[in-house]
């Protein structure tokens, strides 16, 4: 059973979620910004083996410095060009999170180096900044944000998990576990209205 911490949970300032995934390879999916990240891994473990970015908005990476510092890893994204990336993802590539194997999805609209985490295993979504509970989706109107990008992307993201997914875990807000799989689909159609 795989176990996933948000040790971003109840902070109060400009952050994203960052989700520490326990397991044989223990990962950290987004780093958050403007909090201790560091104490609040150290609180659930020792040993971090690597961080894994959905995308590089300053609430999703804010922390990397300071996360690599402590327990020297290495940073995986989708743009090696990018200061904080040491390794580059491609799309459709195999991640190694927790005990898991994730596929990774590029999936811009909300920002061009985007990735989602998919694990048909386990039937669990890192979704980034894509999509959120309730049919939320990323915002468009940030540098390289591109709305009919993001349907494109969501409606990849929705063929991709269909209907097997289990629990989603999102950038912002809570996680979703009750079918997962409705929520994407909501998000699909707000991001279509109002085209």
């Amino acid at each position: 059973m795989t176990t996933v911490h948000n040790i971003a949970q109840g902070v109060r300032s400009f952050t994203s979620n960052a989700f520490l995934i326990e397991g044989d390879r223990t990962v950290l999916v987004d780093a958050g910004n403007e909090f201790d990240a560091v104490d609040r891994i150290e609180s659930v473990t020792d040993d971090l083996d690597a961080l894994v970015l959905t995308h590089t908005h300053p609430d999703h990476v804010g922390n990397v410095a300071s996360v690599v510092d402590a327990f020297d890893v290495d940073v995986w994204g989708f743009d090696p060009d990018h200061e904080l990336v040491d390794h580059a993802i491609a799309d459709g590539e195999t991640v190694a999170i927790g005990d898991g194997d994730y596929r990774a999805l590029h999936t811009p609209g909300h920002k061009d180096d985007h990735l989602c985490f998919y694990s048909t295993d386990d039937g669990l979504l890192f979704a980034g900044d894509l999509v959120f509970a309730n049919g939320g989706f990323g915002r468009t109107d940030l540098e390289e944000g591109d709305r009919p990008t993001l349907i494109e992307s969501i409606d990849y993201l929705q063929k991709e998990v269909g209907n097997a997914l289990s629990a989603m875990y999102v950038g912002h807000g809570p996680a979703v576990e009750t079918n997962p799989a409705h929520h994407i689909e909501l998000a699909g159609q707000a991001a279509r209205m109002g085209q």
